[in-house]
């Protein structure tokens, strides 16, 4: 399992009685954010079927999901009825938790930086998601860094992603990373996946084949008191690169008339470039996030064994 012992019930954080026994009896868990299946990140009804996906392809591998959410005041590993967070609207990042439990929030969605919070006092060891945040391109202007590069970067968990979301300044997020101390592996790939883009034109730092392997270097970042592992695996249906490039483009500019920014830019630019594509950058996020939940799913096997 994850080489941490999952923590009891206690006021501010609940784990579903499957995700309970699950690490109780050192089983395959994998957690996931849950801002992907809102609103926020798919449009209905793609958030429920990829999240129903999801669920599958890990159980299908004899893992147990553990969706990560706040609920009625309640941060929770482990949903048995996830119809709350196919509506929910507010997302809870890592800094926004303990206020969101004392303040007793009736519901929010959880991003990369609070997933990994609460995978990590629950014991889990792998973690799935979609893309990352990161650096956007306008930081020199905004200052604009995602939270969740700090949280992937201090907690021993095996994050699987599609590299880093495409419309943000890829080369300095991936500096970030190293400058965190992030291990960042291609999964199968030499070259970095862009989110819904095969390529980025960076070199992936490391390259493993092979979930055991996967779980054999969080197991040395572990005994080495290091923080976390970055899995990029390729999209399975990526996006033409000249179609995403100007969709991006134009959704940026968007963005930056109608003035958004802070945390509601990513879901704004989203939504614009799956407009622009046609929803093929919709397509392209469904089967990402499904195979990067079954790819955890080995890893988790493998690191259970």
């Amino acid at each position: 399992m994850s080489g941490m012992a999952p923590c009891g019930d206690h006021a501010g954080l609940h784990l579903s009685e499957p995700v309970r026994r699950a690490l109780e009896a050192d089983r395959p868990v994998v957690a996931l954010e849950s801002t992907v299946y809102s609103t926020l990140g798919l449009p209905v009804p793609h958030n429920r079927a990829v999240l129903e996906a999801c669920v599958e392809a890990i159980d299908s591998k004899g893992a147990v999901p553990a969706l990560t959410t706040v609920l009625d005041g309640v941060a929770r590993v482990g949903l048995d009825d996830p119809g709350p967070i196919l509506e929910a609207t507010r997302k809870v990042s890592a800094r926004d938790l303990a206020v969101a439990v004392a303040q007793r929030w009736p519901s929010g969605v959880t991003t990369v930086g609070a997933s990994l919070t609460l995978s990590a006092r629950a014991g889990i060891g792998v973690f799935a998601t979609g893309g990352i945040g990161g650096v956007h391109r306008d930081v020199d202007r905004t200052g604009d860094v995602s939270g969740d590069l700090a949280v992937i970067a201090q907690h021993p968990i095996v994050t699987v992603c599609a590299g880093a979301k495409s419309f943000l300044d890829l080369p300095r997020t991936f500096e970030m990373l190293e400058t965190l101390g992030v291990t960042v592996v291609g999964y199968g790939v030499d070259e970095l996946p862009a989110f819904t883009a095969l390529h980025s034109g960076i070199e992936a730092p490391h390259r493993s084949d092979d979930a055991a392997e996967i779980a054999a270097i969080l197991r040395e970042r572990r005994a080495l008191g290091q923080g976390g592992v970055l899995v990029c695996a390729p999209p399975p249906t990526p996006i033409d690169p000249a179609v995403l490039d100007d969709a991006t483009d134009e959704a940026e500019a968007r963005a930056d008339r109608a003035g958004v920014t802070g945390a509601g830019r990513t879901p704004y630019v989203l939504a614009a470039i799956a407009e622009l594509t046609g929803g093929a950058s919709v397509e392209a996020n469904t089967a990402l996030v499904a195979n990067n939940a079954a790819v955890a799913a080995d890893i988790a096997t493998a690191l259970a064994d």
